[in-house]
């Protein structure tokens, strides 16, 4: 199942499905600030993209919560992983949404900067880092739709989710947001 709404110019959608097998010109990383690979979604990237994204990060050196930088997306179908660092949630009260809400802003502006016309987005935060799935959907959403507003040139903007659950919520807010 798929939902999408356009925006502007821009198809915001959503799929539940596996980021690794995204085509759009790049897809995000939920990185941890040492771009050291890890579990979930981290993991995932890194191994089906090969070595030649974790060469990338190790040049890279780091990236702090809510910012964004850009590597090879290796043997990906994606070109390029845009590695974003999400919030661990510690109760709401820590700047939390403000964190999650620039790592979406961020990627996307630098999506916009290389010129990309497609982009793929895990849910960031919400799986070990412990974000509030509802939450943390309403932050994505409402980021992404304010930047389609703004900046036309990014066609299409997709949300993979990893399993109906969160596909659901994220539908359930998407209909919040879009008339």
């Amino acid at each position: 199942m798929i939902v999408k709404t356009t925006v502007n110019q821009t198809v915001i959608e959503l799929v539940c499905g596996d980021i690794t097998q995204e085509e759009t010109d790049a897809i995000v990383n939920a990185a941890n600030s040492r771009l050291a690979g890890g579990a979930g979604v981290d993991g995932a990237i890194h191994r089906a993209g090969g070595p030649a994204i974790m060469a990338e990060c190790r040049k890279i050196g780091g990236c702090p919560t809510g910012e964004a930088v850009i590597t090879t997306g290796g043997n990906l179908k994606a070109r390029f992983v845009i590695h974003t660092v999400g919030p661990v949630y510690r109760g709401g009260g820590k700047g939390e949404a403000g964190l999650l809400a620039s790592a979406y802003q961020n990627s996307l502006n630098l999506a916009r900067k290389k010129g990309l016309a497609s982009l793929s987005f895990p849910a960031i935060s919400c799986g070990v880092y412990g974000y509030p799935l509802r939450e943390a959907a309403s932050l994505a959403l409402s980021t992404c739709v304010a930047f389609a507003k703004n900046h036309p040139e990014l066609r299409h903007i997709r949300h993979v989710l990893f399993d109906q659950r969160t596909y659901d919520i994220f539908a359930q807010e998407l209909k919040k947001i879009t008339p």
